[in-house]
Protein backbone atom coordinates (compact mmCIF):
# COMPACT_ATOMS: atom_id res chain seq x y z
CA UNK A 1 0.00 0.00 0.00
CA UNK A 2 1.31 3.52 -1.01
CA UNK A 3 2.26 6.02 1.98
CA UNK A 4 0.46 9.08 1.86
CA UNK A 5 3.44 11.00 0.39
CA UNK A 6 4.05 8.37 -2.51
CA UNK A 7 3.52 10.08 -5.85
CA UNK A 8 2.16 7.99 -8.98
CA UNK A 9 4.55 7.77 -11.71
CA UNK A 10 3.40 9.50 -15.01
CA UNK A 11 5.42 7.38 -17.68
CA UNK A 12 3.64 5.76 -20.16
CA UNK A 13 1.01 7.58 -19.57
CA UNK A 14 -2.19 9.98 -21.41
CA UNK A 15 -2.48 13.67 -20.89
CA UNK A 16 -5.14 15.74 -22.29
CA UNK A 17 -4.46 19.26 -22.48
CA UNK A 18 -8.29 21.36 -22.62
CA UNK A 19 -6.75 24.60 -24.21
CA UNK A 20 -5.05 25.10 -26.99
CA UNK A 21 -3.56 28.70 -26.52
CA UNK A 22 0.29 29.63 -24.96
CA UNK A 23 -0.28 28.37 -21.50
CA UNK A 24 -2.08 25.13 -22.96
CA UNK A 25 1.29 24.77 -25.71
CA UNK A 26 4.06 25.23 -22.96
CA UNK A 27 2.29 22.19 -20.81
CA UNK A 28 2.32 20.09 -24.02
CA UNK A 29 5.79 21.16 -24.73
CA UNK A 30 6.80 20.16 -21.03
CA UNK A 31 4.90 16.99 -20.78
CA UNK A 32 6.18 16.24 -24.32
CA UNK A 33 9.81 16.89 -23.12
CA UNK A 34 9.59 14.13 -20.65
CA UNK A 35 8.34 11.12 -22.77
CA UNK A 36 4.25 11.96 -22.24
CA UNK A 37 1.55 11.38 -25.20
CA UNK A 38 -0.30 14.97 -24.95
CA UNK A 39 -3.26 15.83 -27.13
CA UNK A 40 -5.04 19.04 -26.91
CA UNK A 41 -8.58 19.68 -27.09
CA UNK A 42 -9.78 23.31 -28.64
CA UNK A 43 -12.62 24.82 -30.49
CA UNK A 44 -11.29 23.12 -33.74
CA UNK A 45 -10.19 20.33 -34.53
CA UNK A 46 -6.69 19.41 -35.74
CA UNK A 47 -4.97 16.27 -37.04
CA UNK A 48 -1.19 17.35 -37.34
CA UNK A 49 -0.26 20.19 -34.75
CA UNK A 50 3.18 20.82 -34.08
CA UNK A 51 2.28 20.84 -30.58
CA UNK A 52 -0.35 18.54 -29.53
CA UNK A 53 -0.15 16.29 -32.47
CA UNK A 54 -4.56 15.99 -32.30
CA UNK A 55 -6.01 18.79 -31.23
CA UNK A 56 -10.03 17.29 -30.41
CA UNK A 57 -12.59 19.87 -31.66
CA UNK A 58 -16.29 19.53 -29.44
CA UNK A 59 -17.35 16.49 -30.92
CA UNK A 60 -14.09 14.38 -30.54
CA UNK A 61 -14.25 15.69 -26.37
CA UNK A 62 -16.19 12.57 -24.91
CA UNK A 63 -13.85 9.95 -26.48
CA UNK A 64 -10.66 11.92 -26.14
CA UNK A 65 -12.14 12.31 -22.18
CA UNK A 66 -12.01 8.51 -21.77
CA UNK A 67 -8.49 7.94 -23.05
CA UNK A 68 -6.79 10.07 -21.22
CA UNK A 69 -5.11 9.41 -17.68
CA UNK A 70 -4.69 13.15 -17.24
CA UNK A 71 -7.13 16.05 -17.92
CA UNK A 72 -5.30 19.49 -17.49
CA UNK A 73 -7.45 22.38 -17.80
CA UNK A 74 -5.62 25.06 -19.60
CA UNK A 75 -8.11 27.56 -21.28
CA UNK A 76 -8.50 30.94 -20.60
CA UNK A 77 -11.49 31.95 -18.30
CA UNK A 78 -14.49 33.39 -20.32
CA UNK A 79 -17.96 33.27 -20.16
CA UNK A 80 -17.96 29.99 -22.50
CA UNK A 81 -15.00 28.27 -20.75
CA UNK A 82 -16.34 28.99 -16.61
CA UNK A 83 -17.54 25.76 -15.56
CA UNK A 84 -16.54 23.88 -18.28
CA UNK A 85 -15.03 20.49 -16.11
CA UNK A 86 -18.83 19.58 -15.02
CA UNK A 87 -20.73 16.47 -13.82
CA UNK A 88 -20.72 15.25 -17.74
CA UNK A 89 -16.74 16.23 -18.22
CA UNK A 90 -16.35 14.13 -15.21
CA UNK A 91 -18.02 11.50 -15.69
CA UNK A 92 -16.73 10.97 -19.17
CA UNK A 93 -13.06 10.58 -17.63
CA UNK A 94 -11.12 7.29 -18.08
CA UNK A 95 -11.48 5.09 -14.43
CA UNK A 96 -8.46 6.14 -12.82
CA UNK A 97 -8.01 9.45 -14.31
CA UNK A 98 -6.75 12.57 -12.84
CA UNK A 99 -7.67 15.94 -13.03
CA UNK A 100 -4.98 18.61 -12.49
CA UNK A 101 -5.78 22.31 -12.33
CA UNK A 102 -3.83 25.01 -12.19
CA UNK A 103 -5.07 27.12 -14.47
CA UNK A 104 -8.56 29.23 -13.65
CA UNK A 105 -10.50 28.02 -10.62
CA UNK A 106 -13.58 28.81 -12.25
CA UNK A 107 -12.88 26.09 -14.90
CA UNK A 108 -13.76 23.85 -12.80
CA UNK A 109 -17.30 23.47 -11.18
CA UNK A 110 -16.07 22.71 -7.92
CA UNK A 111 -19.17 20.56 -6.45
CA UNK A 112 -18.93 18.87 -9.27
CA UNK A 113 -16.09 17.87 -8.53
CA UNK A 114 -16.36 17.05 -4.74
CA UNK A 115 -19.47 14.53 -5.75
CA UNK A 116 -17.21 13.37 -8.72
CA UNK A 117 -14.29 12.87 -6.45
CA UNK A 118 -16.94 10.62 -3.92
CA UNK A 119 -17.83 8.55 -6.47
CA UNK A 120 -14.21 7.68 -7.44
CA UNK A 121 -14.72 9.27 -11.20
CA UNK A 122 -11.76 10.69 -11.07
CA UNK A 123 -9.80 8.47 -9.13
CA UNK A 124 -8.10 11.98 -7.94
CA UNK A 125 -7.13 15.62 -8.16
CA UNK A 126 -4.30 18.18 -8.25
CA UNK A 127 -5.84 21.42 -7.44
CA UNK A 128 -3.91 24.85 -7.51
CA UNK A 129 -6.66 27.14 -8.41
CA UNK A 130 -10.02 27.62 -6.88
CA UNK A 131 -12.98 29.82 -7.56
CA UNK A 132 -12.51 31.50 -4.53
CA UNK A 133 -9.11 31.48 -2.77
CA UNK A 134 -7.98 30.43 -0.64
CA UNK A 135 -9.94 28.04 -1.08
CA UNK A 136 -12.16 28.11 1.90
CA UNK A 137 -11.55 25.93 4.97
CA UNK A 138 -14.96 24.22 5.10
CA UNK A 139 -14.06 22.94 1.78
CA UNK A 140 -14.52 19.26 1.50
CA UNK A 141 -11.62 19.18 -1.16
CA UNK A 142 -9.24 19.24 1.96
CA UNK A 143 -10.24 16.01 3.20
CA UNK A 144 -11.00 14.45 0.34
CA UNK A 145 -8.92 10.98 -0.52
CA UNK A 146 -6.70 11.59 -4.02
CA UNK A 147 -6.69 15.38 -3.77
CA UNK A 148 -3.65 17.43 -3.78
CA UNK A 149 -4.38 21.51 -3.07
CA UNK A 150 -1.47 23.80 -3.62
CA UNK A 151 -2.13 27.55 -2.85
CA UNK A 152 -2.34 28.67 -6.14
CA UNK A 153 1.57 29.11 -6.23
CA UNK A 154 3.02 26.79 -8.62
CA UNK A 155 4.23 29.44 -10.44
CA UNK A 156 6.27 30.78 -7.46
CA UNK A 157 10.13 29.32 -8.13
CA UNK A 158 13.40 31.20 -7.33
CA UNK A 159 14.06 33.95 -9.83
CA UNK A 160 9.90 33.79 -10.83
CA UNK A 161 10.25 37.69 -10.49
CA UNK A 162 12.86 37.63 -12.84
CA UNK A 163 10.69 36.06 -15.64
CA UNK A 164 8.55 38.74 -15.07
CA UNK A 165 10.51 41.08 -15.61
CA UNK A 166 10.32 42.97 -12.27
CA UNK A 167 13.58 43.58 -10.21
CA UNK A 168 14.66 40.68 -7.89
CA UNK A 169 14.71 42.89 -4.58
CA UNK A 170 16.35 39.62 -2.63
CA UNK A 171 19.16 40.01 -4.80
CA UNK A 172 22.55 41.40 -4.15
CA UNK A 173 23.02 44.47 -5.84
CA UNK A 174 26.71 45.98 -5.98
Amino acid sequence: MAAPSDSERIGNRTVLVWGTGSIGRAVAGLLRAVGRRVSGAGRTPRAADPDFGVVHGPAGLREALGEADYVVPAAPLTPATRGMVDAPVLAAMKRGARLVDVGRGPLVDEQALVDALAQGRPAGAALDAFTHEPLPVDSPLWEMPGVIVSPHTAGEVTDWRADLGEPDETADTP
